[in-house]
């Protein structure tokens, strides 16, 4: 072997070492990306979950508090977590300054609907499964006073997912949302409970 093919060899093995360690550099970075978004994710399923173990004993869905829907339910974890606050109140969330819950203090205003119950209609109306970002432009559309965050979107979705009312499906790499459609057994009964 000859000194030039020698240095030819040897500037190969360090131009592909060096494209290596930028592969591996890039692959890291995408992955503590990665990690951070799943530690976001945790923290919303902890929250769903305690909510749920929280309220297991109530009959009545309907005296459920609401979350906030200007505010992700992640964020609200982050900051718990970061006061160090652990307790939770026994009071509904939303409460007027008298300290009547705000359904009984609402009798003269219109009431917005529920961020959740806006997009459950909106999915009903979709036989396909849709996107977060898709249901959150047409959700805009048709309100346009309301703007919630594309996180909040995705948080309130998880949250129907978490109560059974829509169902999670992933293709490659995006997660899209149906309505979960009662069994026809369901369907029976629930026309019997309403008759």
């Amino acid at each position: 072997m000859t000194s030039q093919s020698a240095a030819t060899l040897r500037s190969r093995y360090v131009e592909q070492v060096a494209s290596d360690l930028e592969e591996n550099h890039r692959r890291q970075q995408e992955l503590t990306e990665k990690i951070a978004v799943l530690k976001q994710e945790e923290a919303l399923l902890a929250d769903i979950l305690n909510l749920a173990e929280r309220y297991e004993g109530f009959a009545d869905a309907s005296r459920l508090p609401e979350q906030a829907q200007d505010e992700p339910a992640v964020s609200k974890a982050k900051r718990r977590s970061e006061t160090g606050a652990t307790t939770r109140r026994s009071t509904p969330s939303k409460t007027t300054p008298a300290g009547t819950t705000a359904k009984s203090g609402a009798k003269g205003k219109s009431r917005q609907p529920l961020l959740g119950d806006l997009l459950m209609d909106l999915l009903a109306g979709h036989d396909e499964p849709r996107l977060a970002k898709e249901m959150r432009d047409e959700l805009l559309e048709k309100h346009p006073r309301r703007n919630p965050t594309p996180q909040v979107v995705r948080n309130t979705l998880e949250s129907l997912v978490a109560k059974g009312r829509i169902q999670r499906r992933k293709q490659q790499r995006s997660v899209m949302y149906t309505v979960v459609k009662p069994a026809r057994g369901q369907r029976a009964a629930s026309a019997a409970d309403a008759g």
